[in-house]
């Protein structure tokens, strides 16, 4: 029963937190979400068109086996990859992306998965950027809406301890073209909105340096290692988003 328990917290986690996967046959890796889960211990990768058991625990891929895409959302599928590669490529160094594309009778759904993560314990932070942004359309549509969600976790912990847990939640109306410019239209969207919340991100935390963080202040942390309050900017939490 522990087993099982900690099998599936571990589940639960890499797929709340998009972690990616370095797949066979490709330079690119798959994210581990709720979108690409097939419920039966595989995932799939729409990219390489094919699926795999996932091992939690160690976070491996294997037993590949072949997947057919649908065939109605794969063009704008493509289309929306293509572009959305390009943009990680720019702006997440360290950054992954996993374009789903579903379709029913009336209707095709395309979302979008981002992480970008960077691990740097020796040099007392830890920081994860994860986004995703899913539309809904049917034939002959002209407009339609684009919801997002985007996630940051920073952790740093030099002479203190201090974490950023934040999230937003974006809608943006789009215009519906063909498959080519409604990609270039939601990859715009998406910039637009993950600038100025890295921007909001660090604005905020400028602030809070000027008079949260001293409202807080302490005369002995429990760490027994006094924080430069006046200094908290120098900690980066918003800055190090940058390097993310």
């Amino acid at each position: 029963m522990l087993r099982l328990n900690k099998s599936t917290a571990f589940a639960e986690y890499n797929r709340d937190q998009y972690i990616p996967t370095k797949v066979q046959n490709s330079e690119y890796k798959c994210l581990i979400t709720d979108a690409n889960d097939l419920d039966t211990g595989r995932f799939y990768d729409p990219r390489t068109r094919q699926t795999f058991k996932f091992d939690h625990l160690r976070r491996e891929p294997s037993d590949y086996e072949h997947y057919q895409p649908d065939e109605k959302s794969e063009i704008w599928r493509l289309a929306l990859e293509k572009e959305l590669t390009v943009y990680i490529k720019e702006r997440y160094p360290y950054g992954s992306c996993t374009v789903i594309g579903r379709s029913n009778i009336d209707t095709i759904t395309l979302a979008t998965f981002i992480e970008s993560h960077k691990f740097e314990p020796k040099n007392f932070w830890n920081g994860r950027w994860r986004s995703n942004w899913s539309f809904t359309f049917s034939k002959g549509q002209h407009t339609c809406e684009l919801t997002g969600l985007i996630k940051v976790q920073v952790h740093y912990f030099e002479d203190g301890n201090v974490q950023l847990v934040s999230s937003k939640d974006i809608t943006e109306i789009i215009q519906l073209q063909d498959e080519i410019m409604t990609a270039k239209e939601i990859i715009r969207i998406i910039r637009q909105a993950e600038d100025n919340y890295q921007q909001a991100v660090n604005e905020n935390y400028q602030v809070m340096s000027d008079s949260t963080f001293k409202a807080l202040r302490r005369q002995l942390p429990i760490t027994k290692a006094k924080i430069d309050w006046e200094k908290i900017t120098a900690y980066k939490i918003g800055s190090e988003l940058k390097n993310i």
